[in-house]
């Protein structure tokens, strides 16, 4: 049987045993099989401390300019953002305390409904709101109440069709109508999904142990992969040219969230869209080893390896995991 680095065009693991420390950690973790020290290490990385030293006493991180719109949580948004990285890129949990910290802030955002209110002002959002929780759960807080509490809203906000989208988009609102009303505005289930959306509530489910396995998330998984490298059926993020650009932390729907997520959700490369789509990632390899993909977000010098690396992860997980 062939090699996982054999299914590229160019073994890559040299160039990422090179870089930064946290990602030879994960290259040899996760891409060799090799032993390595505990996670903890990882925590005592400069670029770590660093973030972390900005960290405020409630647990939050300042967004680093003001914000333009004045109903919009941008500390909610930045807090969100660094704990993304903080756990992704250094392996914090909730043995952490800074983390810990930053955990009780978010939760602090979450309705009796089991939403997390206020990126989206007074709005729901069917985006956010599971990226949040998919944070949350790698970081250790699967088991929590509140976590299963926001898989239950989301279970009851799905479109008829069995996927998600923005409830205030579904009415036909922009983001300006949906920021001044003081009504949280309920969605028309009977419009489509948004795979934007359904893309980014997955990673909620592929993180979890339980929700992974079930019936809706397969559901969904199967309506995400219908409308690989397609336009979606709302306005943001509309053009089909976002499918490839991508970022690390994963954020919005693209093609290596996508397929990170739904291997998790049970799918194999028997899918014919699914082998496309890593035949997709196979052909923007370059001599380096990198993928030549439009990197979005982020200034981390760093950033088009850790790209690397979750590509070379979904061709480790489809081709020898199956």
């Amino acid at each position: 049987m062939k090699s996982w680095q054999e299914e590229l065009k160019v073994n890559p693991v040299p160039v990422l045993l090179k870089k930064n420390e946290a990602i030879k950690y994960f290259t040899l973790r996760d891409l060799l099989d090799k032993k390595v020290e505990s996670i903890e290490i990882l925590w005592e990385l400069p670029a770590a401390k660093k973030s972390l030293k900005k960290q405020k006493s409630n647990g939050s991180w300042k967004y680093p300019s003001e914000g333009k719109i004045s109903q919009v949580d941008y500390t909610q948004y930045q807090t969100y953002l660094i704990l993304s990285e903080l756990v992704e890129k250094y392996g914090l949990n909730k043995n952490h305390e800074s983390l810990k910290k930053a955990a009780d802030y978010l939760f602090e955002f979450q309705t009796d409904e089991g939403d997390f209110r206020g990126i989206y002002a007074n709005q729901y959002s069917t985006t956010y709101s599971p990226a949040i929780m998919e944070i949350l759960i790698k970081a250790g807080y699967g088991d929590d109440p509140r976590i299963f509490k926001g898989f239950e809203w989301l279970l009851s906000i799905r479109q008829d069709d069995g996927g998600w989208a923005l409830p205030f988009r579904t009415r036909g609102k922009n983001l300006g109508e949906a920021y001044q009303s003081r009504e949280v505005i309920p969605a028309d289930k009977s419009r489509p999904f948004s795979h934007v959306v359904t893309g980014m509530v997955l990673r909620a489910f592929a993180a979890h142990p339980h929700y992974r396995k079930s019936t809706a998330a397969k559901k969904a998984g199967e309506l995400l992969i219908s409308r690989f490298f397609m336009p979606d059926k709302y306005p943001d993020r509309k053009s089909k040219d976002f499918w490839e650009r991508v970022s690390f932390p994963f954020l919005y729907t693209q093609i290596v969230a996508a397929l990170d997520s739904l291997y998790y959700l049970g799918f194999s490369k028997s899918k014919p869209e699914i082998k496309n789509a890593l035949n997709f990632l196979r052909q923007k390899q370059v001599e380096n080893g990198t993928f030549d993909l439009k990197v979005t977000r982020g200034s981390d010098k760093d950033l088009n390896y850790w790209i690397c690396l979750s590509v070379c992860r979904l061709f480790k997980r489809y081709y020898m995991n199956e």
